[in-house]
């Protein structure tokens, strides 16, 4: 199954908001997300595998 990435949905860092497809510059987005409830937890989302990985980080050293 191809993946079709244009119609998943992005969060827009710049405006808080949730679109679908490419409507924004890559720069002011995040994703994709499969569902737009997930989008709209983006930030949520990547301040927690931000901290996974710290600690998995850490964990190595």
């Amino acid at each position: 199954m191809a993946e079709d990435i244009e119609h998943r949905y992005w969060y827009n860092l710049n405006t808080g908001e949730v679109e679908q497809g490419f409507q924004s510059p890559s720069v002011d987005r995040v994703g994709p997300f499969d569902t737009r409830e997930e989008a709209g937890r983006a930030l949520e989302i990547l301040r927690a595998n931000s901290a996974k990985w710290a600690e998995e980080e850490a964990a190595e050293d």
